[in-house]
């Protein structure tokens, strides 16, 4: 299985690191971690950029709390989304500190949004099967 099942638009049906989709299937939000220099990636690669290594990665399911550092609301989409919007995009930093740009959740409203508020990275299925993933607010307790 490649991964076509990524995703709103599927660009590419190949690619190293097709398990996460898998991952995302059964609820997990994966990284990818060198084993050589231990740094982590999010979105997950399978190639070191810093060691420039590819045969020493490991998957690592992530601490799963976020923080937004910045947010837009697109009130405008791209091909395929236009049905969307309006939407809002994020840079979130974990606790470990990755960053990643992906969508909040459409329960989300602007103006919830507080400084304070933490969040996790949570597994969603499109209504045409496909998964990705996007920024909920992580209940406390």
């Amino acid at each position: 299985m490649g991964f076509e099942k990524f995703g709103k638009i599927s660009y590419i049906r190949e690619t190293k690191v097709a398990p996460f989709v898998d991952y995302l299937e059964q609820g997990k939000v994966m990284a990818t971690r060198c084993r050589s220099c231990g740094k982590m990636y999010f979105p997950p690669r399978m190639d070191c950029e810093q060691c420039m290594t590819s045969d020493n990665m490991e998957w690592k399911e992530i601490v799963n709390e976020w923080k937004i550092l910045t947010y837009t609301v697109s009130e405008f989409a791209p091909t395929g989304f236009e049905d969307d919007v309006p939407y809002i995009l994020a840079i979130a930093e974990s606790a470990e500190g990755l960053r990643v740009f992906t969508r909040l959740s459409k329960d989300v409203k602007e103006e919830q949004l507080q400084s304070d508020m933490k969040f996790k990275l949570a597994p969603v299925r499109l209504p045409d099967g496909k998964i990705t993933y996007e920024l909920q607010p992580l209940e406390e307790g």
